[in-house]
């Protein structure tokens, strides 16, 4: 497929590249499986520069010897030479003047050679005077991190600048819906299980899923028996977790189904809260799969998952995993007849995204508390997004359904209500908002000075 976006990314590459024909730059770049880094590199080096993939299937052996070949075939070693060591395949790389170079999958050396990682770390040393640029790229984002930021690692201090590269937003996601044909609101439930994640827009292309609605998408590539993404969560985790996958499945089942605290986890799994506080750190800080939420207004946040697949999936899969594998049908009807749920609690998050661009905004949160002196059966509230930009707040509904304009102004009013327990909202500069997935009369309302938004506003 065209590649899209990156613009950014692709500028930060180039003004690196022309810093390096002073003096040497290691680059890292990260992020998780299927996010579009090799594509962005193969485009960055194009018309110049020399691209290795490390194997983790291959012996050290086979591995230099394809690596010396690709030497040869871009002129850098002669017809006659040979590296005949990891050492030797070094030198090269540093000493001579040769275009930039990418390292992809970088850390599966420490299952091919782990040598590699200090024979690197001497010759940067050895010529961190010398021209040229250096691209490490890799996908298991905890072993990639544990490389350059671990101080008992080699290659800890000689990286000069870390990348991680953030799936595609819903806007550069439209261009690839465009290219497979498809209607928007299509598109948007498409984005709301997958996210953007360049590759899974590609596997559509590649199984002739143009024009087809997301339920049709969703039949071809995960439901079908056999289908290209059936194995996909569990193959990513297993390569990031290794032997010990099994805790932090349950901590992200536990999350997935609604248990956002780490007591409610706790609960959940039946063990005690401190047990669990390390595998949470590193699922949030090590292997970036969950992210702490904090409300607009106090101290008690709440943990989420960030990869929209992985949420559908211990949502609504993992748990029932039997069922799935021999698709039992009774299963599969009940994960379809759910699907405009699992749409409604995902767009959440999409539309604060739309709204963080459209009104510039410079902080959005969810808020949930208590109501004090309330009945209990309407004890606590909770708002959708509060939201600052220079000029004043906001505070949003958001709600994945068609609302007619009665419905809509109800949810308003009772909006203004619930702004009424956040004491730190500016209420003279703040202005009351819906976005939903279609709505009625949307000029009606605006008259009355709110603001509302729905899918054609996208």
């Amino acid at each position: 497929m065209r590649f899209v976006d990156r613009a950014s990314e692709l500028q930060e590459l180039r003004a690196l590249e022309s810093l390096s024909r002073a003096k040497r730059f290691v680059v890292a770049l990260f992020g998780l499986r299927r996010v579009g880094k090799t594509r962005l590199l193969l485009e960055f080096i194009s018309s110049k520069g020399v691209y290795f993939f490390v194997n983790r299937n291959k012996t050290s052996v086979d591995l230099l010897n394809e690596f010396g070949g690709i030497l040869r075939e871009a002129g850098i070693l002669g017809a006659r030479e040979v590296v005949a060591s990891w050492d030797d395949f070094f030198e090269v790389v540093m000493e001579r003047k040769i275009p930039p170079i990418v390292f992809d999958e970088f850390q599966n050396f420490s299952f091919v050679e782990p040598a590699v990682f200090g024979i690197m770390q001497k010759n940067i040393d050895l010529h961190e005077d010398k021209p040229g640029l250096i691209i490490v790229s890799g996908s298991l984002i905890g072993l990639m991190k544990n490389l350059f930021m671990s101080a008992k690692e080699p290659l800890y201090g000689r990286i000069k600048k870390g990348m991680k590269l953030e799936p595609l937003s819903l806007e550069s996601c439209f261009e690839l819906g465009a290219e497979l044909g498809m209607d928007k609101g299509e598109l948007i439930k498409t984005y709301l299980i997958f996210g953007g994640f360049p590759k899974y827009f590609v596997t559509m292309d590649d199984f002739g899923l143009k024009g087809k609605t997301a339920e049709e998408i969703l039949d071809s590539l995960l439901w079908a028996k056999g289908a290209p993404l059936e194995d996909e969560v569990n193959g990513i985790l297993s390569q990031e977790f290794g032997g010990r996958s099994g805790i932090y499945y349950s901590i992200l089942e536990a999350i997935a189904n609604g248990n956002n605290t780490i007591s409610a986890i706790a609960g959940y799994l039946g063990t005690t809260p401190s047990s669990l506080t390390r595998q949470i750190k590193e699922l949030r800080d090590y292997f970036e799969l969950i992210e702490f939420e904090l409300p607009y207004e106090g101290k008690r946040g709440i943990y989420r998952i960030k990869h929209p697949l992985m949420w559908f999936w211990f949502s609504e899969i993992y748990r029932n995993y039997s069922d799935y594998a021999v698709r039992k049908p009774e299963f599969m009807q009940k994960v379809k007849k759910n699907l405009n749920t699992i749409y409604g609690r995902a767009f959440e998050h999409v539309a604060r995204s739309f709204l963080v661009q459209k009104l510039e905004m410079k902080e959005a949160y969810r808020q949930w508390g208590k109501i004090r002196g309330a009945k209990r059966e309407e004890s606590t509230y909770e708002i959708d997004l509060l939201g600052e930009n220079e000029k004043g707040a906001f505070a949003f509904e958001i709600k994945w359904s068609t609302l007619s304009f009665t419905t809509a102004l109800r949810l308003l009013i009772d909006l203004e209500t619930k702004t009424g327990y956040v004491k730190r909202l500016p209420k003279n500069k703040l202005k009351i908002g819906l976005v939903a997935k279609k709505i009625e009369n949307k000029s009606k309302l605006r008259r009355k000075g709110y603001l509302v938004f729905d899918l054609d506003d996208f």
